[in-house]
């Protein structure tokens, strides 16, 4: 139970710094997604089916605190968290590119994700303004906050696993 409330603090106050400080930085109203990098960096420590577990709660929260498309941010979340946890045991996970690689792949591909679901429901697709205006500086973002939240995560972890 105290490993859950701890993990649900750190959650809860990364959500919290991303949703009111972070949009001071913001451009075009597009920032890091935190969550995801978290759910990237668990499922590299925990394996598939807990980064998939974390990526359905992170993902489930952020949906119902946006008020976006429910669901959008739950599935691409799961995937990413189950893709990154198959490759958990073939990576060294105390190495500086990892992190920084994972958010590179994981923010094109929930991109990706987003920009094929929107398109099958009928908004409009302009892949050369999406590419620039989105994905670019959301890849700038995550990729600036990938090291940081894998250090985090890393150590929250470690402090988890020294209570028990």
């Amino acid at each position: 139970m105290k490993t859950f409330l701890c993990w649900l603090a750190a959650v809860v106050a990364v959500y919290v710094m991303q949703t009111s400080f972070l949009p001071l930085i913001f451009f075009h109203g597009i920032g890091p997604d935190l969550l995801l990098l978290i759910t990237v960096s668990f499922a590299f420590l925990k394996g598939k089916r807990l980064g998939c577990f974390m990526g359905f709660l992170l993902g489930l929260f952020e949906d119902l605190a946006s008020g976006g498309f429910l669901g959008m941010n739950t599935f691409s979340n799961m995937l990413m968290g189950f893709g990154c946890g198959v490759f958990s045991n073939r990576v060294l996970r105390d190495s500086f590119v990892l992190p920084i690689a994972a958010a590179w792949v994981s923010t094109i591909s929930v991109f990706c994700l987003f920009e094929i679901i929107l398109f099958l429901l009928g908004y409009g697709f302009y892949p050369l303004a999406h590419i620039k205006y989105k994905l670019l500086p959301m890849l700038c973002y995550n990729i600036v906050f990938a090291w940081p939240v894998h250090v985090l995560v890393r150590r929250l972890d470690e402090y988890v696993s020294e209570k028990k």
